[in-house]
């Protein structure tokens, strides 16, 4: 089994997230410039067998394309290309952000850290790849 990177996918910030080679736990890795995230994503793939790539797919309530969709829609395809091998998955990511905010402000941490927007992404691609997790099973 290959490991799943999740990607909370911004214009300026790409929130990471990993899971373990068993596919079970997905953990916040890194927050990236969103110019460095293929050169990231290729070299992780170089690094470590990596099997898919959740993206995460912004929807409006009323489950609609936003204004990103279409550079994610862009880079996904992009990715796939330069991965050919490595399966794409899209998954909604309404609310990740609040909920990233939350688990952070749960967790201890200071009030610094927890305005952080680089964690923010980092957990919020966590919960999407742990949203995916779920709905694999």
């Amino acid at each position: 089994m290959g490991r799943i990177l999740a990607i909370d996918y911004g214009t300026k910030r790409v929130g990471v997230a990993e899971t373990d080679e068993l596919q079970i736990i997905a953990s916040p890795l890194d927050t990236i410039h969103s110019s460095k995230i293929v050169a990231f994503i290729l070299d992780y793939a170089a690094r470590c067998s990596l099997e898919i790539v959740v993206i995460g797919e912004p929807k409006t309530l009323k489950n609609e394309e936003t204004d990103s969709s279409k550079v994610i829609n862009e880079f996904a395809v992009h990715l796939g290309r330069k991965l050919p091998h490595v399966i794409i998955e899209r998954v909604d990511e309404r609310f990740t952000s609040r909920m990233a905010k939350q688990a952070i402000a749960m967790s201890g941490v200071g009030k610094k850290k927890r305005q952080s927007k680089e964690l923010v992404d980092a957990v919020s691609a966590a919960i999407i790849l742990q949203s995916y997790l779920q709905q694999k099973k």
